[in-house]
């Protein structure tokens, strides 16, 4: 066996240097980025964005509300466009490049919701907190769905059918704490009204949206239709001697019920089993509604 000589040792050692030094270079471009003439630039990818942002919004959402008071429901909508705009900041060259704006919607009403229900939680920590953690949760979730949905416009991926399932569930929720947060305002008719149709406008079209990922002009004559049908249970139902809980369910089952439907309706799978699950749900929250009205008062 041949012995190694001095140059042969300087050159191993010469070369693991150069392995390592390459090794190092590369671990440190996965999170910085080192620019000719711009220094060192922070890089992060979207997941870890998304990370970062729902937890500063979750503290920023625990902490002001907790801080502030019942006056701490005016961070409300400064929260819902700090959300749109972590958002962008994390998808929006997909955004850009895809042109596929509805993704903000969802995030936006989602946020809106939670701070706005927030009060009507009792002031203790253990309920505050466990509405806290739902809402870094949901948001979580809602930042993956939407990226998932940017990129489905532009190529197929395996993942858009769970992503239109959370988007769809988190929309329920938002619109459920949003009903709620109208209701419980005991405000006129006239200015209920409004309100409710903007945001069950808007829930509509973004839910319909996700099966399709097109701009059509017939997704919003069919939200538009939808949003009336909700409405004209909206004026009933303000006449109806029941909590706003009860009545915020009901309007989420139906809101369920029409929106469903008409997703089956464009996947063109409205068959007679799949019809009765939907009817079903829509009779149970009417008898929820009959259930718990307070009649004698």
């Amino acid at each position: 066996m041949r012995k190694f000589e001095n140059s042969d040792i300087g050159s191993l050692r010469v070369d693991l240097g150069q392995s390592r030094r390459v090794e190092k270079k590369k671990w440190h471009k996965r999170i910085f980025n080192f620019k000719k003439g711009k220094g060192v630039t922070f890089s992060l990818d979207k997941r870890k964005r998304f990370i970062i942002g729902t937890l500063v919004l979750t503290f920023f959402l625990f902490f002001t509300e907790s801080l502030f008071g019942e006056s701490g429901i005016f961070i409300s909508l400064p929260l819902s466009f700090i959300t749109v705009l972590i958002l962008w900041w994390a998808s929006h060259k997909d955004i850009k490049d895809g042109k596929t704006y509805e993704v903000f919607i969802l995030p936006f009403f989602f946020s809106l919701s939670f701070g706005l229900f927030y009060f009507l939680t009792p002031a203790a920590i253990f309920p505050r907190l466990l509405l806290t953690l739902i809402y870094a949760f949901g948001l979580y979730s809602v930042f993956l769905s939407q990226n998932i949905l940017v990129i489905s416009s532009a190529k197929t991926i395996n993942l858009l059918s769970g992503a239109r399932i959370v988007s769809f569930v988190t929309t329920l929720v938002s619109y459920f704490f949003l009903t709620n947060s109208a209701f419980a305002l005991h405000e006129i008719l006239f200015v209920l009204i409004p309100v409710v149709g903007i945001y069950t406008f808007f829930l509509i079209y973004h839910s319909l949206w996700t099966y399709n990922l097109q701009k059509l002009s017939s997704f919003k004559l069919w939200s538009a239709g939808l949003t009336l049908c909700l409405l004209e249970a909206a004026v009933m139902l303000w006449f109806w001697p029941s909590s706003p809980t009860v009545i915020s369910l009901f309007m989420t089952g139906f809101f369920y019920s029409i929106v469903g439907l008409s997703h089956i309706w464009f996947e063109r799978r409205l068959f007679k089993g799949v019809l009765w699950e939907y009817v079903w749900v829509g009779c149970i929250v009417f008898f929820v509604l009959i259930l718990f009205t307070p009649w004698g008062n």
